[in-house]
């Protein structure tokens, strides 16, 4: 296990060197990140400017349902985007070499592939957070500090499984859709704003099918004292189930993958 460990480890370690070789390169493009994500913080504080909420949530809760989609998806991003690899290593054998080593193939490919530029994402998600934090007029306590940080790091763990999902259709179909971003990039759009100003079938959707709602509405009420209990508390912990879906797809494409050669 230790051994293992000191691998993944080292992977990140070279991946990281890797993107710090280009200097300027690397931190123009988290630079780049950092400033084309206030597009849409400027898209919410326009549309604010013309009204004074949006299904009663006001413009600082709406705020800290944005920061923390954000910083949720740019964790999930940096960690899981790099699946976007998967179909190529279908296509060209490259899977292959990865199957025969004794070790995890999915931290295979993933900790070669990990997007540190993303950090720029996450950073500009921070400091939206550090302006919705006395702006969302929240009652701060311990146990909603908790809450918040349980929506942050369980919505990074659902974003990591959206990617995982998209990326193992590639086991039976050996290519990637674009339309099949609308569960990655898009459960980021739609976090935006709190999920009920969708429609209640859409909040259903995202409950019970993506459990977006259970990193963003629910727990948002919780927060703004809309609702109580633990079932509102804990929605973040049971949105981890959504795990065992997508660990279910990609063992189940991994069982039937058919070496495409090289």
């Amino acid at each position: 296990m230790v051994i293992a460990m000191k691998l993944y480890w080292n992977y990140f370690l070279m991946e990281l060197k890797s993107q710090m070789q280009y200097k300027a390169s690397f931190f123009l493009t988290a630079l780049g990140q950092f400033i084309t994500a206030f597009t849409t913080f400027f898209g919410i504080r326009f549309l604010f400017d013309r009204i004074h909420g949006v299904d009663r949530f006001t413009y600082g809760q709406v705020l800290l349902c944005f920061a923390v989609i954000m910083m949720s998806f740019a964790l999930g991003e940096m960690a899981g985007g790099g699946l976007a690899v998967f179909p190529d290593l279908l296509r060209e054998g490259e899977l292959d070499r990865i199957l025969v080593r004794p070790r995890s193939i999915l931290l295979q490919i993933v900790m070669p592939n990990m997007d540190f530029s993303r950090l720029g994402l996450l950073a500009q998600a921070l400091l939206v957070l550090c302006a919705a934090i006395p702006a969302s007029k929240v009652a701060w306590t311990p146990e909603k500090a908790l809450v918040l940080l349980l929506m942050v790091l369980c919505g990074s763990v659902i974003f990591f499984c959206l990617f995982l999902l998209v990326a193992s259709v590639a086991f039976f179909t050996l290519q990637s859709f674009e339309f099949l971003n609308i569960f990655t990039y898009g459960m980021r759009d739609f976090g935006r704003y709190p999920l009920s100003v969708y429609g209640e079938e859409m909040l259903k959707l995202l409950t019970f099918v993506i459990p977006l709602a259970l990193i963003q509405y629910y727990p948002l009420l919780y927060l703004l004292d809309q609702a109580e209990g633990i079932r509102y508390a804990a929605a973040p912990l049971f949105s981890l189930l959504f795990v065992l879906p997508s660990a279910a797809l990609y063992r189940l494409g991994v069982r039937n993958y058919k070496s495409a050669g090289s």
